[in-house]
């Protein structure tokens, strides 16, 4: 028997890197048992999944890695986001538990159901959410006692057209959106990855997604954990929904190396 593939990743970088590369909604593998509780047919399956996973962004940060003069550190989601979503509140605070895309959704991009109604969101949090919480806090504890700072950068994509469960998705679509916090994005990262990605087209600030993640640990609490979203417009460098990435993606792995780079020194 063999064992299961991990459901995520802690892939070492330069001792001296203060930066974790976060890669949460690339994976599209859903385990038997997950599967089994939602109830879309295999096609609709597949087309929820083409539109929710941020296709590529795991090549994408490992192609940056590769080229950044002090590698990374990266911690990859393994398991697509319809198993658990690491980036939400595991608990009613979250606006988009109301709108059935919380810690564990129960409802698709286009606002049917996922899960049957009255699910109990607890076995999939304990099995998937709080291992994940768990191993990310200590990867920026690490980053922290080795560096004395540590630096998020969460690493997305996003459609080009706004999909229905898009709360705030009526703002502008740039080719590069930065989420931001007023907390732990100082104005150093972000005019890094702003020069960054200079050449990739127009970069916008928090839309049409905003924030950034920091484990609750930190949160709020340590500013020498630094933190912001990289949210890519999906037809820059791949065919929607789903398709092959495409002569783009390494423009923006040599932005992202960039950006490391300017922030481990």
């Amino acid at each position: 028997m063999t064992d299961a593939p991990p459901a995520f990743e802690l892939l070492p970088g330069a001792d001296a890197s203060p930066v974790v590369l976060h890669v949460p909604h690339a994976a599209r593998r859903v385990p038997p048992e997950v599967r089994a509780g939602l109830v879309l047919d295999d096609d609709a399956l597949a087309r929820e999944l083409d539109h929710l996973t941020d296709a590529h962004t795991d090549t994408l940060a490992e192609a940056a890695a590769g080229l950044a003069a002090v590698p990374p550190w990266r911690f990859v989601n393994r398991l697509s986001r319809l198993v658990t979503d690491p980036e939400r509140f595991p608990d009613e605070r979250e606006e988009m538990t109301a709108a059935g895309m919380g810690a564990v959704y129960t409802r698709t991009t286009h606002g049917d159901m996922l899960r049957p109604a009255g699910t109990d969101p607890e076995p999939l949090l304990e099995r998937y959410f709080r291992p994940y919480a768990r191993a990310m806090t200590g990867a920026v504890a690490d980053r922290l006692a080795a560096t004395g700072r540590a630096v998020i950068i969460d690493v997305h994509s996003y459609p080009t057209a706004r999909l229905p469960y898009e709360l705030h998705g009526a703002g502008p679509r740039p080719p590069v959106c930065l989420g931001t916090d007023a907390f732990h994005t100082p104005p150093g990262l972000l005019a890094a990855a702003r020069a960054a990605f200079a050449g990739c087209g127009e970069t916008g600030l928090d839309s049409p997604f905003g924030g950034t993640y920091v484990p609750l640990e930190f949160y709020g609490r340590r500013a020498e954990v630094g933190a912001l979203m990289v949210e890519i417009r999906r037809d820059t460098y791949m065919t929607e929904p789903g398709g092959p990435a495409g002569a783009g993606l390494t423009r923006l792995a040599k932005a992202l190396a960039g950006l490391v780079d300017a922030v481990s020194g």
